[in-house]
């Protein structure tokens, strides 16, 4: 009897762990803080951790190799009692088909972060009601890597992820915690999931799908078929760049992309890159040199 129920054990624990969609690391940085009792913040991180790993996050059952790769740095700059403030830095990365490169997908900084934390108190998120900044900003972001990386697959395919993080935003923005609204500056969460679900911006999801299935997922097979695809994905920015050219999305795709766009086009078969860097320059000026890299 003992030995079917630990049989039973080891079945659910094995399909609990294929339920999980995110390896993600997730880490504090209090350097900042004077004074020597940090444990505080090793407690945080490693709920934060659970938190984030172990919450089933959609109804989809992930295999061991298909979780997201992703980091949450938080770096606190200020404490006083349990009142926190600092930045938080989120990345995400997928694997490239037939490869063992892993491109990123998402890398934003938020300037807004502050919170309220007790050592060892229980993160939990309720999706009808604003509990804690803290984990309404993690719960936020991990929606966001989820549908940036679904979009990246299918097109479109991030839209249930979206509705998900405009939902936990809807209920942060009464809490007077900065980010949350219109207001609050125009490189906010607010702006951020508020032009990816804009019509305006439909195109920018068009491009995540073009650039990474017809475009890195084929590199290594059809690299010129490949270049052109992530050539037309770059005009499509340009496209979006005419009407809006302060447009938030185009320099959070910058940022993740720049160093990976140089690296396509400085090497294997010749493609027509005059046009391509000038588009470049004009959608991202601030990586002019970069650009410039490509021959």
């Amino acid at each position: 009897m003992l030995k079917v129920i630990k049989i039973i054990f080891i079945f659910f624990s094995v399909l609990q762990l294929n339920a999980q969609e995110l390896n993600c690391t997730v880490t504090v940085n209090a350097d900042k803080i004077p004074g020597s009792n940090k444990q505080i913040f090793k407690t945080l991180e490693n709920s934060l951790n659970e938190f984030v790993n172990q919450k089933r996050w959609t109804n989809y059952n992930y295999k061991p190799q298909e979780r997201i790769n992703c980091n949450l740095t938080l770096t606190i700059l200020e404490q006083t009692g349990t009142d926190f403030r600092g930045h938080i830095q989120i990345q995400s990365s997928r694997p490239v088909y037939n490869t063992t490169y892993l491109t990123p997908v998402f890398n934003f900084k938020d300037d807004n972060f502050s919170f309220q934390y007790t050592e060892f108190e229980p993160l939990q998120f309720n999706q009808n009601s604003f509990e804690s900044n803290l984990v309404s900003m993690v719960t936020f972001y991990t929606y966001i890597i989820l549908g940036m990386d679904a979009d990246t697959f299918m097109l479109d395919g991030g839209s249930t992820y979206f509705t998900m993080a405009q939902n936990v935003l809807v209920q942060a923005q009464q809490s007077g915690y900065s980010g949350w609204n219109q207001n609050d500056g125009s490189k906010t969460r607010f702006t951020l999931i508020d032009n990816i679900i804009s019509p305006t911006y439909s195109m920018f999801r068009n491009v995540m799908y073009k650039y990474h299935r017809n475009g890195l997922d084929i590199l290594s097979t059809e690299t010129k078929n490949a270049k052109e695809n992530i050539g037309e994905s770059i005009l499509i920015l340009k496209s979006i760049y005419d009407s809006r050219p302060n447009a938030f999305l185009l320099r959070i795709f910058m940022d993740s992309k720049a160093d990976e766009i140089v690296n396509i086009f400085s090497d294997g078969p010749k493609y027509d890159t005059y046009k391509l860097k000038e588009n470049l320059i004009k959608i991202s000026p601030v990586n002019a040199a970069k650009w410039n890299e490509i021959k």
